[in-house]
């Protein structure tokens, strides 16, 4: 064999061995990366598709598709569009999928319109330079579209995709389940619930940070077959590791278990909009519009003994919707925020609010979103029987789970979620999960959480330049909130990945998973 045929050999067996294979317990369900406002499927098709501004490895703001930024105006931000990039079907990339992109988001099947929240208008000045104005100045605004990914006009009107497939109605179009962006990756093959393959894109405008040839990314519903995978080879990284098995996988030898404080909160949500719940024994009224009610479920429920037995500890217990690492939150007001539990004074204020006996509720819950999500509900349905709470459990695949409690008319009573602040500001939580519906604002609110004067604190932090007083606004509205029991906060979760040693990857506070980040070793 020549020298030359050797060293090809020896390449082509390097780049076969850099297949990286990894596991979660669910799948990302749409390939569309406006289809739903959630970290795993914007952080898996960020690979494909990507923002005009992304975050660096320490979570700052860096140029992506824009080189970069000012603001001409207060309520203007101009940016300036990176030369020569195409998407990967080789259409150059224009201001024009710009501006389509934006169209797009904010139309109907979007579930991100709340990024452009503040957005009155986004023209093309030119084909390198755009511009989004304001209604209001907006202090956040680059932040808040880190996580917006540019589509290509020709493509989704080539392939009758220009609007986003609604997943609250189960819809589908082309986009559902194809891609083809401008990232680090593209689309291979598709299997929903089962595999989907990327692999490098060759003309891709940024030096590349991995050494992958192939990315297969499996769904393993079961938690002792997906860490059981991990062990003997099949895969070479868990992104949703059960605490559980953490100690086990950090004594094993070949893996390396990787953790770090989540930003994100996981919280209890209640009903409060219907006259009267769809799913309760109780009739003609809605017990959770009565904050003594509300107060009572908090008072049922101990934080810190989910967090001490279902979590292993591996989570922080918060009074707030917001947790360290946020901006907006401080330690004194989430200290304040607390509520020591106390099942007497659960049953009284029930008592007092017309429910001596109790009443019955359905809860909802994902059984494959966060760490221990329905192993959490478990633990709450025990712990508000003990004040007389008859809680029916219906844990369920995200996929209808989401499309059951996001929907415009959700259909929940009483429900979990978890949210990340995707501008790491306490702005973004108070405007989506606790501000009134009205389309745009309180799209994540499934409780139906309303009150005027947090309304109007939450649009005076949307504008407010001055530091010190933009805090003392945060302050008054989630104390506001809290006091008024509008949701029930639980922990921020601790992320937990395990990888085989020879793996380097990038573990972020916010959970998302940068597959560009990912090197595999020989």
């Amino acid at each position: 064999m020549t020298l030359a045929a050797a060293l090809l050999a020896c390449s082509t067996l390097a780049a076969q061995a850099n297949t990286f294979r990894w596991a979660n317990d669910g799948d990302v369900n749409s390939m569309d990366p406006y289809a739903r406002n959630e970290t795993f499927l914007l952080s898996f098709n960020a690979n494909i598709y990507e923002p005009l501004v992304r975050r660096n490895r320490q979570l700052q703001v860096e140029p992506a598709l824009a080189v970069r930024w000012e603001q001409p105006s207060p309520t203007v931000w101009r940016f300036h569009l990176r030369e020569g990039v195409r998407f990967s079907d080789g259409t150059p990339f224009t201001a024009d999928d710009v501006i389509f992109s934006y169209e797009r988001a904010r139309a109907q099947g979007s579930n991100i319109s709340s990024v452009f929240a503040s957005v009155k208008e986004a023209r093309a000045v030119s084909p390198t330079i755009v511009e989004f104005e304001t209604t209001q100045p907006n202090p956040i605004l680059i932040e808040e579209i880190t996580t917006w990914g540019i589509m290509s006009r020709a493509w989704a009107e080539r392939n009758n995709a220009t609007r986003s497939a609604d997943l609250t109605t189960r819809q589908e179009n082309f986009a559902t389940r194809n891609a083809m962006g401008t990232g680090p990756f593209v689309l291979a093959s598709r299997e929903p619930d089962r595999r989907t393959v990327l692999t490098p894109n060759p003309t891709w405008w940024d030096r590349p940070e991995h050494n992958l040839t192939r990315v297969e990314f499996n769904v393993i519903a079961n938690d002792a077959t997906r860490v059981a995978a991990l062990i003997s080879n099949e895969v070479d990284m868990v992104y949703t590791v059960p605490p559980q098995d953490t100690d086990r996988l950090s004594r094993t030898a070949g893996i390396r278990v990787h953790q770090q404080a989540e930003l994100r909160t996981i919280y209890l949500g209640m009903d409060q909009s219907r006259d009267e719940l769809l799913k309760s024994d109780v009739r003609g009224r809605n017990p959770f519009r009565d904050v003594r009610v509300r107060r009572a479920f908090q008072l049922a429920i101990d934080n810190e003994a989910i967090v001490r037995t279902v979590m292993r500890g591996q989570a922080r217990a918060t009074g707030l919707m917001v947790g360290p690492g946020v901006n907006g939150h401080t330690d004194a007001l989430d200290a304040a925020a607390r509520v020591r539990p106390n099942v007497e004074q659960a049953r009284r204020l029930l008592a007092e609010a017309g429910y001596p006996n109790g009443f019955s509720v359905g809860m909802d819950c994902p059984n494959d979103r966060y760490v221990n999500d329905e192993a959490i509900c478990t633990a709450v349905v025990a712990m508000l029987a003990r004040a007389g709470i008859r809680v029916q459990l219906n844990a369920q695949t995200r996929a209808r789970y989401f499309a059951e409690i996001l929907a415009p008319r959700y259909t929940t009573s009483f429900f979990m979620l978890g949210w990340t602040p995707a501008t790491y500001d306490a702005h973004n939580a108070l405007y989506n999960l606790m501000g009134t519906r009205d389309g745009t604002r309180g799209v994540f609110n499934s409780g139906g959480y309303s009150n005027p004067r947090f309304d109007t604190l939450t649009n005076q932090i949307a504008v407010e330049t001055d530091r010190t007083r933009r805090q003392a606004l945060m302050d008054e509205a989630m104390r506001l909130h809290a006091e008024e029991v509008g949701h029930i906060p639980l922990h921020q979760q601790v992320v937990i990945w395990a990888a085989r040693q020879n793996v380097t990857l990038q573990q972020l506070a916010d959970n998302w998973f940068p597959l560009r980040l990912v090197r595999v070793g020989q």
